[in-house]
């Protein structure tokens, strides 16, 4: 089955950084669109980050400036760093692809706690 596994969770302190990586499995990866979602406490799921095939990104104005995204077609691996956290960013953190044909793929989650 198609997958994706995320990896590099948990608790930091406010103005710390953590590095998200997410690993597919049983896909052409390059194919792919790839990104980060986040949902809060008590918030809706939201789009974080998302880097097309080619390469291009785009990011939620929260994250601007602090979170990067980057992909490794050759290890069909998406990055999230994130520098500068701050307590709202606390959420679960979900890879997701899309891919051809109407093809989509979600991560387990992650969570993160921004939290002294």
């Amino acid at each position: 089955q198609v997958q994706l596994v995320e990896s590099g969770g948990g608790l930091v302190q406010p103005g710390g950084s953590l590095r998200l990586s997410c690993t597919a499995s049983r896909i052409i990866f390059s194919l792919y669109s790839m990104g980060w979602y986040r949902q809060g406490p008590g918030k809706q799921r939201e789009l974080v980050a998302h880097i097309a095939y080619g390469g291009s990104a785009n990011y939620a104005d929260s994250v601007k400036g602090r979170f990067t995204i980057s992909r490794d077609n050759a290890k069909n691996t998406v990055y999230l760093q994130m520098n500068s956290l701050k307590p709202e960013d606390t959420a679960v953190y979900y890879c997701h692809a899309q891919g051809p044909l109407s093809l989509e793929v979600w991560g387990q989650g992650t969570l993160i706690t921004v939290s002294s």
